[in-house]
């Protein structure tokens, strides 16, 4: 598109830019105050003569070509330091000074009359404000991505480190369970210990997720599931903090399966911290219900979430799943949290190519929480499903070694393995454990990674390689992440658990393990 010369007269009045106009030769016929003012070269010194002549440079740096596309009707957009090609002689010494630092976008284009083209614009802006301003935010950027890196790293070390006290806490909370089941004077103190460990455990797992989620590091295990399932296995897991609180559940399931696409764990993490949610911010003995259903009109599986608790400000509903958001409270409603549960399942639910709502008619009102998740066919794969191990006869005594520099965490995890009848010893550093292994030559061996001087990954190779090829090997740690399973794995280790370890896991995975030895059969 061209531009006449009436348009380019009121360019000049209005605007602060550079104007050259040219004839269909390339002579030049128009050299504004701007140029003027910035070259430090008069227009007496520049009209009438060939632009080519007057400025050599271009040529040699290929404009010439873009002033031939500019006279047959194309417009050509540059952006870089001009005065190295349009004005490369100032008159002035302080003009060369400022146009050297001016950054610059320039565009040719066609000018017209009422002919057709009739020769050439050359339009040059300042652009060295915008240009700064590029710079500073491209840096801003980068500061914030190496902070949201070492926010990561921060909340994976922060992570590791709150499960270190965790883990012996939750072993001698399973001592007394296993040595004193039914003693009444300590049966509430122990469910009391139980569910606070069970909340700081939760809470540790949400700050791994997040981070997790915000670095698209949580892979889903995708399958065919019964949105059913997914509710019943939520509400076991939020059941101590409903009953606790003395509210009414009310779940609705429909008889006909609701299939959705997705993996069984993460979604009923959704449903569960829903559920949590509802429960937290519900007075003692309210309402809760619980609904699955399947819309066939929009293809949607549909989770509903309602209760009747203390509601929610309109206001806060747009705000609500960003992460760390919380709702105003004051110091008699607190209710613990980090404000990142509501975060993950909108995450979460949008990984599944699904959504989440919250609506809610204020203060007092209650809330309702909607997850829409796309329907599978009915004639979908074959469902999976979860079922409990069977519980099996132990495998007969084994020699187990118990490796982990925090020594209330290994006797504790000794003492809790000594009661199903193994032999057990510890080790709190590496020469140690090396050593134990080498002469006890034990059966299993249950490591810590987050060792000083060796780390468990290179201590595991090593007693693979002194001989323990056929022990059962398994990683006790604060380190969850992806790349610390995979680390694990490749370094030899049979299973990796989490801390605090859960103990029937550990136990069911020795008897096993220990079966299958007795058997005339080996680990895998």
């Amino acid at each position: 598109m061209g531009v006449t010369r009436e348009l380019v007269r009121e360019l000049d009045a209005v605007g602060d830019w550079g104007l050259l106009t040219t004839d269909m030769d390339l002579r030049v016929t128009g050299w504004n105050r701007w140029l003027e003012r910035h070259s430090g070269r008069p227009v007496s010194e520049i009209v009438g003569r060939p632009l080519l002549e007057l400025f050599p440079d271009l040529s040699s740096r290929g404009f010439e070509r873009y002033y031939s596309q500019a006279l047959i009707g194309q417009t050509v957009v540059l952006s870089q330091r001009l005065h190295k090609h349009l004005i490369p002689i100032p008159l002035r010494a302080s003009a060369a000074a400022a146009f050297a630092e001016m950054q610059q976008s320039c565009r040719i284009l066609p000018l017209t009359d009422s002919n057709g083209i009739c020769g050439t614009l050359t339009l040059i802006d300042d652009v060295t404000e915008r240009v700064e301003y590029e710079t500073a935010l491209r840096a801003r950027v980068e500061e914030l991505r190496e902070a949201d890196r070492r926010k990561d790293e921060f909340l994976a070390m922060l992570a590791h480190e709150l499960r270190n006290p965790l883990a012996p806490i939750s072993n001698a909370l399973h001592i007394l369970k296993m040595t004193a089941p039914n003693e009444p004077s300590i049966t509430g103190s122990q469910a009391m210990i139980e569910r606070q460990v069970k909340h700081l455990v939760r809470l540790v797992d949400d700050l791994l997720d997040v981070s997790r989620v915000s670095r698209g590091k949580i892979q889903l295990q995708r399958i065919a599931i019964d949105l059913s399932t997914v509710a019943q296995q939520a509400v076991e897991m939020s059941r101590p903090l409903i009953d606790a609180r003395r509210h009414r559940l009310t779940v609705e399931i429909p008889t006909e399966p609701v299939h959705v696409d997705g993996d069984f764990i993460r979604l009923a993490q959704v449903v569960s911290n829903l559920l949590n949610n509802a429960a937290k911010y519900t007075d003692e003995g309210g309402g809760i219900r619980l609904s699955v259903e399947a819309s066939w009109e929009t293809r949607e599986a549909v989770i509903r979430v309602a209760d009747n608790g203390r509601g929610i400000d309109p206001a806060a509903l747009t705000s609500l799943f960003d992460l760390f958001f919380q709702v105003a409270r004051t110091i008699d409603r607190a209710e613990g949290g980090l404000g990142i549960g509501l975060s993950l399942v909108k995450s979460i639910a949008e990984m599944h190519g699904g959504k989440v709502t919250a609506t809610s008619r204020g203060r007092g009102y209650g809330a309702e929480f909607v997850v829409r998740l796309p329907l599978l066919p009915a004639q979908a794969a074959a469902v999976g499903k979860i079922s409990p191990t069977a519980k099996k006869d132990a495998g007969g005594n084994l020699r187990v070694l118990v490796v982990d520099d925090n020594r209330d965490s290994a006797t504790s995890m000794a003492a809790v393995l000594r009661l199903d009848g193994h032999e057990l010893k510890t080790a709190s550093d590496v020469v140690e454990a090396v050593t134990l292994a080498q002469t006890l030559k034990p059966d299993v061996v249950i490591l810590d990674i987050g060792l000083p001087k060796l780390n468990g990954i290179e201590v595991c190779r090593q007693i693979r390689a002194d001989g323990l090829s056929d022990a059962l090997v398994i990683a006790a740690t604060g380190y969850g992440q992806d790349v610390d399973r995979e680390a694990s794995t490749e370094a030899g280790f049979n299973l990796h658990l989490i801390k605090p370890v859960d103990l029937d896991r550990l136990r069911g995975a020795i008897r096993e393990w220990g079966m299958r030895k007795s058997a005339g059969g080996k680990s895998s």
